[in-house]
């Protein structure tokens, strides 16, 4: 009765099953492990910096990666130009940055958020900048983007306020060459509060993550229909056997 799986119409069926449910189960398995790998990094991500972190030089952890954003960077040399970053909200409230470039005694310079103050920036509530040469530890941020979170991107801002702290947005403003890092002062003075250190980018449980999930249950759903469709056409294959052994077919549908 089975001698019709060895027909060339089923040689094909066969082979294609063969070929998709492993296919399926394949991509499903890696969608799986891409949304896996995006908790980890979200998990990572929020955990907290041990309080007694040492804080390694800055030119170690460069370029800022998922692994480097957010720990602590040493670096020294002078205070140069200071910025102010408007419309930045802490705890709720708005305010601003103070931004400071610090040039570093390898020559280039790195954006230092000093502190966040209260209200519409304003230079005269913006503490000066230490003189001379000075030591500093910050948490190590990667360059902003239009599409990070919080920042005025429009453009538009009066001199000496910046948008987005990135070397893109500040090499037109600075006339010197630029990390593109920058650090945020975890233990600020003269009245001003610390900026947190953000997440990394692309680490959050975002709408990729669940894209992902979503894929894993479509590949296996393929592999159900896969597998329901030849056991569907194999029953059918089969009645049709017996019926027409048992003469309930008519001599033209044999």
């Amino acid at each position: 009765m089975h001698r019709f799986l060895l027909t060339p119409r089923w040689w094909g069926i066969n082979v294609f099953v063969a070929l998709a449910v492993p296919f399926c189960l394949f991509m499903g398995s890696w969608q799986l492990g891409r949304f896996e790998d995006r908790v980890d990094s979200h998990r990572e991500a929020g955990a907290e910096r041990p309080a007694d972190q040492v804080a390694a030089p800055l030119e170690s952890l460069l370029p800022v990666d998922k692994t480097t954003s957010g720990r602590l960077a040493a670096t020294a040399g002078e205070y140069g130009d200071q910025l102010l970053v408007p419309e930045r909200r802490l705890d709720g409230r708005s305010g601003f940055y103070v931004l400071t470039l610090l040039k570093t005694d390898s020559g280039k310079s790195v954006p230092v958020v000093r502190g966040w103050l209260p209200g519409v920036a304003d230079p005269a509530k913006a503490p000066a900048p230490p003189a001379g040469r000075v030591e500093v530890s910050g948490a190590l941020q990667a360059a902003e983007n239009a599409g990070t979170k919080g920042v005025h991107s429009q453009g538009g801002l009066p001199a000496g306020q910046l948008g987005v702290i990135s070397a893109a947005s500040l090499v037109n403003i600075v006339p010197y060459e630029l990390y593109d890092a920058w650090l945020t002062v975890q233990t600020p003075s003269e009245g001003m509060i610390p900026v947190p250190a953000q997440a990394p980018t692309n680490t959050g449980l975002d709408l990729k993550a669940f894209q992902n999930l979503g894929y894993t249950g479509e590949w296996f759903v393929f592999v159900a229909f896969v597998l329901f469709m030849w056991f569907r056409l194999y029953r059918r294959e089969v009645e049709t056997i017996r019926d027409a052994e048992a003469g309930l077919l008519e001599p033209a549908a044999r």
